[in-house]
């Protein structure tokens, strides 16, 4: 597309997560991808990950049961990491703090009145659609409605995107196409046997399985796969800095659990709303062939 001076770009993306760490992980190639490209990539955190398992013995203190400060920690974190991905346009759901991390599904801290899972649903969306309405996305990304694998924010921020992208088209912008973050069935099993194949010794407790992968799949289900190798080493170093939620060794990486996972170059799409685009390999469009590369390619 052509582009006049001083106009918006052209492409505009929207992602919306619930903790800092968690669009590098599933959405970092893609990220770095459309920002090379020239796309306005815009990231909205919904909490400030202030329940968050620290890893670094150093950062121990961090912790919310300790100085609580890891919150603050992680607002550094986040902006090292899209630095490293090229993103200018990050920001938290209402401003920074303004909706607390809301820690695993059944404990005390689902209580807390500031916490995400106890957010007015319209009024978190609300700031989300103010967003919507400013940079005026044609794509949105969020999780799907079990939010990948039950965290409660998760779930809630993907309400909040739904809701917030209800509110925006009804106040004068509907974004084109919807998708949810997920996995195919194929690929993961690929990453699990790549790194069984290694055959060295990782730096991790132990080896996860690709039941601990959330999101996962049948393949046929995944409607886009957006292939971000030339930019792995972008998403490799913003997961380093997110260095107190995460381990990384070489193409795999570790979380609190300190279980060894591959990480993805490529990275895959379910559409939910707007026109269909068929399967493609890109979130933009146009309709093309495959949405899962042959081999089910990882980084």
């Amino acid at each position: 597309m052509t582009e006049v001076p001083g106009s918006p770009p052209a492409r505009r993306l929207l992602l919306v997560h619930a903790h800092p760490d968690d669009e590098t992980i599933n959405n970092g190639a893609t990220m770095a991808k459309y920002a090379a490209e020239g796309a306005h990539v815009t990231l909205v955190t919904c909490t400030l990950g202030e329940e968050g398992e620290v890893i670094p013995p150093e950062l121990a203190h961090l912790a919310a049961d300790r100085d609580d400060t890891l919150g603050e920690h992680r607002i550094g974190e986040l902006a090292a990491a899209m630095a490293a991905l090229g993103v200018t346009d990050h920001r938290f759901l209402g401003g920074a703090g303004r909706y607390r991390d809301s820690g695993m599904m059944g404990v005390a801290q689902n209580d807390h009145p500031a916490c995400l899972w106890r957010a007015d649903p319209d009024e978190a969306a609300g700031h989300l659609a103010d967003v919507i309405l400013e940079v005026r996305p044609q794509v949105l990304v969020t999780y799907d409605d079990n939010g990948g694998y039950g965290h409660p924010d998760h779930i809630q921020a993907h309400r909040v995107a739904m809701r917030g992208y209800e509110i925006a088209a009804r106040r004068g912008h509907r974004i084109d196409r919807v998708y949810e973050i997920c996995t195919p069935r194929s690929v993961v099993q690929a990453g699990f046997d790549k790194l069984a194949a290694e055959g060295r010794d990782f730096p991790f407790e132990g080896i996860a399985t690709p039941d601990d992968v959330p999101g996962v799949v049948d393949d046929e289900l995944v409607t886009v796969a957006v292939d971000g190798a030339a930019h792995a080493d972008r998403k490799t170093a913003a997961m380093r800095a997110h260095a107190s939620q995460i381990a990384v060794d070489g193409p795999f990486f570790a979380l609190s659990n300190d279980l060894g996972q591959p990480f993805f170059a490529v990275e895959y799409y379910r559409q939910v709303h707007g026109a269909p685009s068929g399967r493609a390999d890109d979130l933009f469009g146009p309709e093309q062939e495959p949405a899962v590369p042959s081999g089910g390619e990882q980084r």
